[in-house]
């Protein structure tokens, strides 16, 4: 029987049917390569590794483009999306190149593997930065002091309560200094930061508020002061927010509260949450814990960590750089509309 086109059907009931059968035959041809297909790698399990290895997602996270930039000063600059990580992995081959230049197998060195493909390394901060922005860079082994406000006759009086226990060692009071936020419909829309006492001072847009008490299976925080990690923070811009909130948490957590406060950063919107982790046995339905390469981790192959989220969650956004405190003493940077009309250029 000759297959007709659907559309070309005048009959409605027809057409529906042909529509049907058309759609049905497809999908059992694509369940009988699939089933074959698994047979055969089921035989040769090097098959379905090399066909896992090719189907890569073209997501825009991968196709994300850097700006060029020089090793030298030009590195620094606040304004431009330069990869730190590959310009210090290309001035290490270089480095190896120039020693081992009889040996031509060894010039184009795979990288070192990271513990995490997301983790931010903050020894690749330029020094421009921290000679521009030194309050942000010391280094001090003294818990810091945060001071938590609001604006002028806010309702964000329990919210501003959540913040302090998100944020170790600070102290809500009304319409005072450091943290600012802002209200929209008596939510958080606003969250600005100053390092006091002299800048710089960073302002951030809040959205998607969720209060811990409306998480599901959510659980209570403890005092403990928690661990930090920072997540794929990776132009000059990136990592001077992330120094910034390094110095809002304590240097040394309490492991023993075994809670955690993840910002990980995703085109540029940054994603706040503090979780409870606890070690347990690996289930017999769960898989195994695999690194960044997606081969097992030797020695944790029946661990596995569980995990309950404590709240508050929100995303916050950065907008502004002061140099100093509010805006009149001029922008380090700013967000602006037109920069993101290349959808695969990210701040961050």
């Amino acid at each position: 029987m000759v297959s007709r086109n659907p559309t070309k059907i005048g009959n409605k009931i027809k057409r529906k049917e042909q529509h049907v059968k058309t759609k049905r035959a497809k999908e059992n041809t694509k369940r009988d390569d699939r089933l074959r297909r698994r047979r055969t790698e089921d035989k040769n399990p090097a098959l379905r590794e090399a066909r896992r290895a090719k189907n890569i997602p073209q997501t825009i996270d991968r196709k994300r483009t850097w700006d060029t930039a020089g090793d030298g000063e030009e590195s620094d600059k606040l304004g431009l999306s330069v990869d730190l990580n590959a310009i210090k992995r290309r001035k290490v081959e270089d480095d190896d190149d120039e020693e081992e230049q009889e040996d031509d197998e060894e010039a184009t060195r795979a990288p070192s593997p990271t513990p995490s493909t997301a983790a931010t390394n903050l020894s690749l901060t330029p020094e421009g930065l921290a000679s521009k922005f030194p309050g942000l860079f010391e280094h001090n082994d003294k818990d810091p002091k945060v001071l938590v406000t609001t604006s002028i006759n806010s309702f964000l009086h329990e919210e501003a309560s959540l913040l302090t226990s998100l944020f170790p060692n600070s102290v809500y009071i009304k319409r005072t200094a450091h943290f600012h936020a802002h209200k929209y419909s008596k939510k958080p829309a606003g969250l600005d930061i100053v390092h006091l006492p002299h800048g710089p001072m960073f302002h951030f847009s809040i959205s998607n508020w969720v209060e811990g008490a409306k998480l599901p299976g959510h659980g209570n925080p403890t005092s403990h002061d928690p661990e930090l990690i920072l997540n794929n923070f990776r132009t000059p811009l990136g990592l001077l927010t992330a120094h910034l909130f390094r110095q809002i948490f304590p240097p040394q957590p309490q492991i023993q509260g075994r809670q955690v406060v993840t910002l990980h950063n995703q085109r540029d919107y940054i994603f706040v949450r503090r979780h409870r982790y606890v070690f347990r046995d690996k289930r017999a339905t769960e898989k195994s814990i695999v690194g960044p390469d997606g081969k097992l981790v030797e020695g944790v192959e029946d661990i596995r960590a569980g995990l309950q989220e404590l709240g508050p969650r929100f995303t916050l956004k950065l907008r502004r750089i002061d140099k100093g405190i509010q805006r009149r003493s001029g922008q380090e940077w700013e967000w602006k509309a037109g920069d993101e009309k290349v959808r695969t250029r990210f701040a961050l």
